[in-house]
C-alpha cells in the first residue's frame, strides 16, 4: 500500500514540476532567430535544394517535351528518335545539380572543438550560410533551365512534325536554353569555393 502511494506521489510531482518551471521565451527579431539555426542545418539544406530542385526542373522539361513529341509522333513517325535529344539535354539538367551536390557536401566537414568556439561559429556560419545560397542558386537556376528547354524542345518537335528543315535551327535555341543551368553551376560553385568548416 505505501509502495503503490509512493509512485502516486513521484507521478503527480513528475507532471507537475515542468509546468511550474514553465517559461516562454520569444524572439525579438529575425536576425536571432537565423543565427539560433545550426550552419551545418543550412548547409544540408543547401545541398538538398541544389539536387531537388535540379530534378524537378528536369521531371518538368521531360514531362512538357515528351508529351509534345509523343503527340507530334503519331502524325509524323520519323521525328521520335532525333528528338530524343530534347529529353536528353532535360536529363542533363539533373545531372547539373547531382554535380553541384557533390561539391557542396564534400565541404561539409567535422569541426575541431579544441579550437576557439566562438571563432569556429563565424566561419561555420560563413560556410553554412555560403553552402545555403548556391545550393538555392543552383536549383532555382536548374529549375528554370528545366522548364525552358522542356518548352523548347515542345515546339522543336511539334515544327519538326510539319516541316522537318526547322529541326536543327530550333535546336540551336534549345542549346542556348540549356547553358542556363551552365551559368546557375557556374555561380554556385563560385559562392561556394571558401566555405569551410574547420579554422
Amino acid at each position: 500500500r505505501s509502495q503503490e502511494a509512493t509512485i502516486n506521489a513521484s507521478v503527480a510531482t513528475a507532471f507537475s514540476a515542468p509546468a511550474a518551471m514553465t517559461t516562454a521565451v520569444y524572439y525579438t527579431n529575425w536576425s536571432d532567430v537565423i543565427s539560433d539555426i545550426d550552419p551545418f542545418a543550412f548547409a544540408f539544406m543547401g545541398a538538398a535544394c541544389a539536387i531537388g530542385l535540379s530534378v524537378l526542373g528536369a521531371a518538368w522539361g521531360i514531362f512538357i517535351t515528351g508529351a509534345s513529341l509523343l503527340g507530334a509522333a503519331v502524325r509524323a513517325p520519323r521525328i521520335r528518335s532525333k528528338n530524343l535529344i530534347s529529353v536528353i539535354f532535360c536529363e542533363a539538367v539533373a545531372i547539373y545539380g547531382v554535380i553541384v551536390s557533390i561539391i557542396l557536401h564534400t565541404k561539409i566537414e567535422k569541426p575541431d572543438l579544441t579550437v576557439d568556439q566562438d571563432l569556429l561559429k563565424i566561419v561555420q556560419m560563413n560556410a553554412g550560410y555560403s553552402i545555403f545560397w548556391a545550393g538555392v542558386c543552383c536549383g532555382i537556376g536548374n529549375l528554370a533551365c528545366g522548364v525552358c528547354v522542356g518548352i523548347c524542345g515542345s515546339g522543336c518537335a511539334l515544327a519538326d512534325a510539319q516541316k522537318a528543315e526547322l529541326f536543327v535551327k530550333i535546336l540551336v535555341i534549345e542549346i542556348f536554353a540549356s547553358a542556363l543551368g551552365i551559368f546557375a553551376i557556374i555561380v554556385a560553385i563560385i559562392m561556394s569555393t571558401n566555405a569551410k568548416f574547420v579554422l
